[in-house]
């Protein structure tokens, strides 16, 4: 079995604030990619027909990753930025039970 740590994040923006969201996600992903091999996958989607909708996929090496990226400079910036543009939080952890992939282990 995978230690992989996985969770879904559903942002519901304040009207008005998409772009300035957008732009602060912008700002934090070269930090994600940059200081951290253990976060294996981080995707903001914008929602089809929700606008004021993002969700965010995250895969981590384990959940000891899942911690240090929660320390990160970058990472505190946006979490400390984030709620001027947010007014509802939703998050899924996620414990991987398949995989499609042949080439990727469990």
């Amino acid at each position: 079995m995978s230690n992989r740590f996985a969770l879904v994040v559903r942002f519901t923006l304040k009207q008005g604030h998409e772009e300035s969201f957008d732009n602060l996600v912008d700002e934090t992903l070269p930090g994600i990619h940059a200081h951290e091999p253990g976060t294996l996958v981080y995707i903001s989607h914008a929602v089809q027909g929700a606008p004021s909708q993002r969700m965010f996929y995250e895969l981590y090496r384990d959940q000891e990753a899942f911690k240090a990226h929660e320390l990160q400079p970058h990472v505190r910036r946006f979490l400390d930025r984030r709620d001027e543009h947010v007014s509802h939080i939703d998050v899924d952890f996620l414990s991987q039970i398949r995989t499609a992939r042949a080439d990727q282990e469990d």
